[in-house]
């Protein structure tokens, strides 16, 4: 039997963003279970607390997992993405691609991670056309400014950040 394929796609989802959501549903193509790792980011305020982004997050991958017929968790992390994968068994990194911005982050973060667990391997997910320009900073901050961010965030998450 072959080993199964594990995902771990993580993220501080702050909020959950419909880019999130397009990279969710074309990584539960590739792996037979995939994990979203909810990360605590000591260098950001976030808008969300880690049990609401859990809830909607929960709220927004079950018909995702139920249309592809794949296991999808979601589990909260601190520290080491890579400890954190380790620790879930899964054996592949999932990261979504906007941009070539995007691009040369990710690239230095898989080459610090191949020396550090050459184990884990990184798949990069490239984004939806029609989701590509979509950023939770810039959502985060339209959202504080009061702006429609209907377009971007699923409603469930648009509903929780009108009343914050």
């Amino acid at each position: 039997m072959a080993e199964k394929r594990t995902g771990f796609y993580p993220g501080s989802f702050d909020p959950i963003t419909n880019g999130h959501i397009d990279v969710i549903e074309r990584a539960c193509r590739l792996v037979d279970r995939l994990i979203v790792g909810v990360g605590t980011h000591h260098g950001k305020s976030p808008i969300l607390t880690g049990d609401e982004r859990l809830q909607l997050l929960q709220q927004a991958i079950a018909p995702i997992a139920k249309r592809n017929d794949v296991v999808v968790d979601i589990a909260q992390f601190d520290g080491l993405m890579i400890h954190a994968a380790r620790n879930l068994h899964a054996n592949i990194i999932i990261r979504g691609l906007r941009d070539t911005t995007d691009y040369n982050y990710e690239m230095q973060m898989v080459g610090m991670n191949a020396q550090m667990a050459p184990d884990l391997q990184t798949v990069f997910v490239p984004s939806s056309p029609h989701v590509r320009h979509i950023s939770a900073t810039l959502v985060r901050q339209i959202s504080q400014m009061g702006g429609d961010i209907s377009a971007f965030v699923p409603n469930a998450v648009l509903n929780v950040l009108k009343n914050k």
